[in-house]
């Protein structure tokens, strides 16, 4: 018998944690920030953009995937059960439907230490869903052998057809990966680039949110492994019903609660030899609804608690409190310490509502209006929700916290937009909203009546309600008193859609929004001596910002919607807010000869993790191609002035974009480029400097495109910069590495190139 070395250790005791909460979900307690293989980081439930009929499920799992993560390279867990959680009807029960996952690895070719090798992959991944419609009393397979794509680690293993897997490109790996399950629901599983985007740096220093320009994104090219599911609603549909068949776009039938969870055997046993063993029940070791719970709302005293239970059963109404009086409020309350966080300076808690509500921590809110007969016929009498909503003096934000997450929001008053109020918030107004699925515990609620707002929508936001919220306050085309779409109704808290800035939406509502869209205004709002409502006090609420705003990149067009992970030979490097990559993909000649008519193309901008190729009629080598490097035909090059160029990712046609080269101009240009004067010049701003970044001054490159690179010591490019047309003068910050040292910045034009020493103590 093999010697223990460690025995019968109970998973739950074996985390040791090391460092402590950061992201939507992203390692947000001590004991799960030691397991990140069933770390839940994000939960999205939205309508399909796509198809009415469809609901798309997504539960990430995995914080912090460095792309270039190898030689292990990151994947789900063996022994765990990832599962997906949907409650549809409050009178059963548990999960109305469960969908559990678990994954097996194999090594194909264990002789080599690389992952992908000569066709074949180590660590490749397969998994199997099944589905539980009794609340886990029987489970049925609706697939077996499921694929995982492998990491997007590099060109030599994706696409190289002699040393790697010979794919077209990894996005096609990725579409492949997409399968249908036997009772319908399509399902993709593996590695994306993490959707998720917040400044921590500024987030966990006690609130200090920097302002767009200056917050970092510290997601920023992490990717983590996703799990999605296209889902028809009639599925998910408590009487297996279509959107077709809803009697409106708010119908309280269709509404589900999404949440998602990892479970793990009780006991872990390591032998000697690298062998490992489980055994014993399951054990719930994470759990994700409603984004941020855990992170913002939950002291850290009781997180592992959190993860551990279930929302039914009543369990979460131990953390009520939590919500009714959230921390969070303090710093947004000059009476307790919201002059010492400035970051949240914009938002400030109504504490004279109307002239008579206090909305602040420990303050009766709305309760002096308890058992009044002005609440009869509203959410808040008590032979409706009163006892739950107004539960005592001192708990202001049962009233609009609690229920977002709880319960969600019924379409019932006073729970419906100011508009056609005339003043008096418990009034019938304009219903924009109605997830209510009342089983007092934490999930993400969609009504899946309601449609999806087309991304491509002038008004759509990633504010979510609160921007349907604004459209159906402000704009004409929706200040009425009745049910009608308004862009937006879609978004956070009504489900979650990847776009959805959470963050900001949060902390708006900590701040009162939610109250003021009822008709619960800010202080500087008088009645019958303010002309508007719309003060200056709810103009910078919805002004605010978190920060980091959006995603580090785009999102697909179709099914799984969510983003190929960032390429590992790239590394996810940090770039700043200048960097092109954050812009739109177009092309450009970044050199041009003008004796022999050969070109060098560039890219600028788009998705670095994605590969681009071009085509250039007139060309002597035209055709869609991966290579840079063209000469355009002797008679293109005597009879005419321009050229057009073609680029596009590959495999992706809808991304083309073109770019028009007059290379006689180009000539022109270079003939009088050597008679200029003016020779190109870089200047550092603070050299040596301290800082992980610097700010570099360009001169004598306009109007050639330029390029700046980074690299260390050992001559390793660590960061690039594009700029297809070059001023009279560019200014740039360029990120450092992490550590101390010697790095050299480069600059380069079609004529020259300078180098630079940079030395960061």
């Amino acid at each position: 018998m093999k010697k223990i070395l460690l025995i019968l250790l109970t998973m739950v005791l074996t985390y040791i944690p090391y460092r402590q909460s950061i992201a939507s979900s992203h390692r947000e307690a001590p004991l799960i920030s030691s397991d990140p293989l069933a770390d839940n980081t994000d939960v999205y439930a939205f309508k399909s953009p796509t198809d009415a009929e469809k609901i798309v499920l997504i539960a990430n799992y995995i914080p912090f995937e460095d792309p270039a993560g190898g030689p292990n390279w990151y994947s789900f867990g063996e022994n765990i059960r990832y599962e997906i959680h949907v409650k549809n009807n409050v009178a059963t029960p548990g999960d109305d439907i469960t969908y559990r996952f678990t994954f097996s690895i194999m090594n194909e070719d264990p002789t080599t230490f690389f992952n992908i090798r000569l066709g074949k992959q180590n660590q490749k991944t397969t998994y199997t869903c099944e589905r539980s419609t009794n609340g886990g009393q029987s489970w049925t397979t609706i697939i077996s052998n499921g694929v995982v794509p492998p990491a997007n680690i590099g060109p030599r293993s994706i696409e190289d057809k002699t040393v790697g897997l010979g794919a077209a490109s990894y996005n096609a790996l990725a579409t492949k990966a997409i399968t249908t399950a036997s009772t319908g629901e399509r399902i993709f599983c593996g590695p994306i680039d993490d959707p998720f985007f917040v400044d921590l740096g500024g987030a966990f220093d006690v609130g200090g949110f920097r302002p767009a320009g200056q917050a970092r994104d510290a997601l920023y090219h992490f990717n983590c492994h996703t799990i999605a599911i296209e889902v028809p609603v009639s599925t998910l549909q408590k009487n297996g019903k279509s959107v077709a068949q809803s009697a409106n776009i708010l119908d309280p039938d269709y509404v589900i609660g999404v949440w998602a969870s990892s479970s793990r055997r009780q006991l872990k046993t390591i032998y000697n030899g690298g062998d490992v063993g489980y055994d014993g029940g399951w054990v719930q070791v994470s759990r994700l609804g409603m984004p941020l719970t855990n992170e913002a709302v939950i002291p850290v005293g009781m997180k592992d608690k959190w993860n551990s239970f279930t929302p039914y059963n009543k369990n979460d109404l131990q953390f009520a409190q939590y919500f009714t009086n959230p921390e969070l409020a303090l710093y947004m309350d000059d009476s307790k310490f919201g002059s010492a966080v400035p970051g949240l300076s914009a938002l400030r808690i109504q504490s004279k509502s109307l002239g008579a509500f206090d909305f602040r921590n420990g303050q009766p809110g709305l309760f002096s209006l308890k058992g009044n007969a002005a609440l009869d016929g509203t959410a808040l009498a008590e032979a409706a929700f009163g006892s739950v909503l107004l539960p005592n003096a001192t708990s202001p934000r049962a009233v609009d916290l609690l229920p977002i997450f709880y319960t969600g929001v019924p379409n019932l008053k006073p729970y419906q937009l100011a508009t056609g109020k005339a003043g008096n918030p418990l009034a019938a107004g304009k219903p924009f909203i109605h997830n209510f699925l009342p089983t007092l515990g934490d999930m993400l609620r969609l009504n899946m009546a309601v449609p999806a707002t087309p991304r491509s929508d002038p008004k759509f936001s990633s504010l979510g309600l609160v921007g349907a919220a604004v459209l159906g306050l402000t704009d004409a085309t929706y200040i009425n008193p009745n049910l009608q779409f308004i862009p937006n109704m879609d978004g956070f808290p009504n489900g979650r859609r990847l776009e959805d800035d959470v963050t900001t939406i949060e902390l708006q509502a900590v701040g009162g929004v939610v109250l003021a869209a009822i008709g619960l205004w800010y202080d500087d709002f008088t009645p019958g001596v303010s002309p508007s409502p719309v003060t200056a006090s709810l103009g910078k609420v919805l002004g605010f910002n978190a920060g980091v705003t959006k995603n580090d990149t785009t999102l697909k067009a179709g099914f799984p919607f969510v983003q190929d992970p960032w390429r590992g030979f790239i590394g996810r490097g940090y770039v700043g807010p200048d960097q092109n990559t954050a812009k739109p993909l177009s092309v450009t000649v970044q050199n041009y000869d003008c004796l022999t008519g050969g070109m060098v193309f560039a890219r600028v901008g788009g998705d670095p993790n994605r590969t681009v190729e071009y085509q250039a009629a007139g060309a002597v080598n035209g055709g869609w191609s991966t290579n840079i490097n063209r000469q355009i035909e002797g008679e293109k090059r005597r009879d005419g002035s321009t050229i057009l160029i073609q680029a596009r990712y590959v495999g992706d046609p809808g991304s083309e974009v073109t770019y028009t080269f007059n290379f006689r101009d180009r000539c022109s240009g270079a003939r009088i480029g050597t008679e200029k004067t003016e020779p190109l010049t870089l200047r550092l701003l603070g050299n040596p400097t301290t800082n992980n970044e610097v700010t570099v001054e360009v001169t004598g490159a306009v109007g050639q495109s330029l390029r700046l690179g980074l690299s260390n010591s050992q001559g390793q490019l660590i960061g690039q910069q594009t700029i297809s047309e070059a001023g009279s003068l560019e200014r740039h910050v360029v990120r450092l590495g992490e550590l101390p040292g010697v790095y050299f910045l480069q600059a380069v034009t079609p004529t020259e190139r300078k180098t630079i020493k940079v030395i960061r103590h």
